[in-house]
């Protein structure tokens, strides 16, 4: 008499339990920034001024103003988000890291995405790449463009942390292969590869060339006077070659690396790859967006512009809602493909 199937094979294997390792490497390190960071604003709160600007990122300042933060060394007591309050919100960073060394999850990642997202928006309120870009031959507060950088440093490590976090199945194969992306996901890439090229470098560039499209004469001779040719292609390169990018997010070789591609050619595309540039630069240009539009707003309640000089200015006015447009445009494609990937 032959052994039954189930008598033969042995207990039938168990499921794949949840939980599988990762690095720890993320935790522990955003866990150190933000001790690090928390102590910086300690500092600061009670009395320490090393490394600190008073300056206000919204104006332009002189070479002495500059160098001295603004007199920084002579304010003897913080506003309170920069002071007291920069210090809660520190500590409120802290804990979230600690819980994520000791008791990794998927609600303590969610927290750990929720200050990444912060600690990003944070690093941008003046644009730190434009910022970047204008800081050839103009006065710069450094310390403030340093500090920003740590926030955005910062941000991307508690980014990592924040998928660290997350328990991952172990010994599953996913199936390889390109996938077709939605229709929907297709219309938001092309937006946001359209609003850049059409709203951003098209304009630049006709007013580099001398064109007064949108703004008055006497802001584009400031215009010219200011941007160089270095300053000018970067300007109005780097936003098109990214929107070119951002069709990646819908396209196969967003997926797949196209064939010649030396040495990756035909391989996955990692997820990080896209996912990490894409949703640091859709947060940053949705909080930049953001900003423009309340200052604009602030503006007018006081007084200090006119609807009709918002008129008269109208391109540049509108450069604040095509921020805000291109930076949701972007999120949403990214969520899209991060969609898309998974389910691949």
């Amino acid at each position: 008499m032959t052994d039954s199937p189930s008598a033969t094979a042995g207990p039938a294997p168990r499921s794949l339990p949840r939980g599988g390792r990762r690095p720890a490497w993320a935790l522990l390190a955003a866990f150190v920034f933000a001790d690090a960071y928390a102590m910086l604003r300690l500092l600061w709160a009670t009395g320490s001024r090393w490394g600190y600007t008073a300056c206000d990122r919204t104006v332009e300042h002189t070479a002495g103003q500059a160098v001295t933060g603004c007199g920084a060394s002579g304010v003897e007591v913080l506003p309170f988000w920069s002071g007291w309050g920069a210090v809660a919100l520190c500590a409120v960073l802290v804990a979230v890291t600690a819980l994520g060394v000791a008791r990794p999850g998927r609600v303590v990642a969610a927290g750990l995405w929720g200050c990444a997202a912060v600690l990003v928006a944070l690093s941008f309120p003046g644009h730190l790449v434009f910022e970047f870009a204008a800081a050839a031959g103009h006065p710069t507060d450094w310390r403030d463009l340093a500090n920003r950088v740590v926030l955005l440093a910062g941000g991307l490590l508690v980014a990592a942390a924040a998928v660290a976090a997350v328990p991952r199945a172990q010994g599953v194969r996913r199936p390889a292969g390109v996938r077709p992306a939605p229709r929907w996901l297709r219309a938001w890439a092309y937006a946001g590869c359209a609003l850049p090229l059409l709203g951003w470098t098209m304009p630049h560039t006709l007013w580099l060339l001398g064109v007064p499209l949108g703004i008055p004469a006497r802001m584009l001779a400031e215009v010219r006077e200011d941007i160089n040719v270095p300053m000018g292609l970067a300007l109005c390169g780097l936003p098109a070659l990214g929107g070119l990018l951002t069709l990646g997010l819908a396209a196969r070789w967003g997926q797949e690396f196209p064939r010649w591609v030396p040495l990756v050619g035909r391989r996955r595309v990692p997820r990080l790859l896209a996912l990490v540039p894409a949703g640091v630069v859709s947060v940053a240009l949705t909080s930049y967006g953001v900003i423009g539009l309340s200052m604009i707003a602030t503006a007018l309640v006081d007084g200090q512009t006119t609807w009709a000089g918002l008129a008269s200015a109208w391109a540049v006015t509108g450069t604040e809602v095509l921020f805000l447009a291109w930076g949701v445009a972007l999120g949403v494609a990214t969520l899209g493909y991060h969609r898309l990937a998974r389910a691949r």
